[in-house]
């Protein structure tokens, strides 16, 4: 397994690992639900039902500058599907959601972040 991270500038957030309950972003273990940009990490104050997101849970994603073009949404420990309305209102925000388990998004995340992609990450704690 090649190890992408030394691709990725000091200054980018890279997920380096997770547990239950929680994240390691940049060496800091972060419990619960989390936001990464890749220029800063937040916890994130949403219940563990997708179904009952709004795109006002994601305002620090849709005010990021510079603009967030991908979104990483972890749906916690198994993928379920977020509702349609949630999608086209980040679409409209200029936002491509793609929803997966969070431990995918951990993956997922450190290589589109040293391919240079504006992505972002929303998870819940698997």
């Amino acid at each position: 397994m090649v190890d992408i991270t030394p691709m990725i500038s000091s200054d980018r957030q890279v997920i380096d690992g997770y547990g239950e309950g929680q994240f390691c972003v940049s060496g800091r273990w972060w419990v619960g639900a989390v936001i990464v940009l890749p220029d800063r990490t937040l916890p994130w104050s949403v219940g563990p039902d997708v179904s009952a997101l709004i795109v006002a849970d994601f305002a620090e994603i849709v005010a990021a500058e510079p603009k967030v073009e991908l979104l990483l949404l972890g749906t916690g420990p198994t993928m379920r599907f977020v509702p349609k309305a949630l999608r086209q209102e980040l679409r409209a925000a200029g936002i491509v959601v793609e929803f997966m388990d969070s431990r995918a998004v951990c993956r997922t995340y450190n290589i589109l972040l040293a391919e240079g992609r504006r992505v972002a990450v929303a998870m819940l704690p698997v």
